[in-house]
């Protein structure tokens, strides 16, 4: 799906029909024929789509100065697809890069997306103040605000429901509380990647190099930076909290199955004396003292049983493994 927007001299931007001058083009889930009217109608180098259109792509900063093109790839936070994970009730949070493409020549600026995110939508709904499409850098260093604010608010949302799976944790201890917070625990570590990576290429673009950075947008520029810094500290305190409430939960989880172990090992030795006593007795072998009157009934062997069975108790109370 291709879409043309345009900022007018109101500042409003609005939906066009075809690219113009100072206009932005939005790719979603290119097909082929609109990939090859992109690298013919506007120029775009063939090698520029290809890596737009790579999922497993990084986030990274290119230039090719033949035909003075710049590529930025930054990767954005999604929910992942329900038809994706093993447990549709589990929440997994993924990374999809979205690339931006400056062209000169065509004094157009390109975006292109796998799938439709929010932050296009936000971007292209006049949800996104100062935004002009005629003003590439500044274009560019809203939408990596937008992204770096969406990475802030997922993170909350990640620690609200670590926060009520760890709740739920403490009456059910079931694996499904477990693989919940595993989920998060991964969705961390995308998150962490990501932002690292996107660090790296907010400093390639703060040197002024590969992209002409104004003076007007420095304060843009270093309101990302700060943006960004949150997020991977937050990114990393609730990665920690996650990992050493896994570590502990498991613990204790392992910890209560050596107490049910123990205490069938112990129900196991007590219900093991009757059996031991009244299998002497079962044998057609001549035992001490039954010619003894009271030896030879039932009633000694059972006394004899239940003498036994509560001293085993006994014992094992003292010890402690009678829990």
């Amino acid at each position: 799906m291709i879409e043309c927007y345009m900022t007018d001299v109101n500042g409003v931007t609005q939906r066009v029909e075809n690219p113009k001058p100072g206009s932005w083009i939005n790719l979603v889930a290119p097909t082929p024929d609109e990939c090859t009217w992109l690298e013919r109608e506007i120029g775009v180098l063939p090698e520029f789509v290809r890596a737009a259109l790579d999922e497993e792509e990084t986030s990274h900063i290119d230039f090719d100065e033949d035909v003075n093109q710049t590529l930025v790839i930054v990767d954005y936070p999604s929910a992942e697809d329900v038809e994706d994970m093993q447990d549709p009730s589990m929440l997994q949070y993924t990374t999809l890069p979205i690339s931006v493409i400056f062209v000169p020549a065509q004094d157009v600026i390109i975006t292109i997306s796998l799938q439709e995110s929010p932050i296009v939508r936000d971007l292209a709904g006049g949800r996104v103040r100062q935004l002009n499409t005629r003003l590439r850098t500044r274009f560019l260093l809203l939408m990596l605000l937008r992204i770096s604010q969406s990475y802030l608010v997922h993170l909350r949302r990640i620690d609200a429901l670590s926060t009520k799976t760890e709740r739920h944790l403490y009456g059910s201890m079931r694996n499904e509380e477990l693989l919940q917070m595993l989920s998060l625990e991964k969705s961390l570590v995308y998150f962490s990647t990501s932002l690292k990576s996107a660090e790296v290429t907010l400093n390639k673009i703060r040197h002024g190099r590969l992209i002409t950075l104004y003076e007007d947008d420095q304060d843009l520029m270093e309101d990302v930076m700060i943006e960004v810094h949150q997020a991977q500290e937050m990114c990393d305190i609730y990665s920690n909290i996650l990992s050493g409430t896994m570590d502990a939960y498991a613990s204790v989880i392992s910890n209560n199955l050596n107490i049910v172990m123990k205490v069938l090992t112990v129900l196991t030795i007590v219900m093991a004396i009757p059996n031991m006593i009244f299998g002497f007795y079962g044998m057609n072998v001549s035992l001490p003292f039954e010619n003894i009157p009271m030896m030879n009934t039932w009633v000694f062997p059972l006394i004899v049983t239940a003498v036994a069975c509560l001293a085993a108790i006994y014992i094992f109370k003292r010890k402690g493994l009678w829990r």
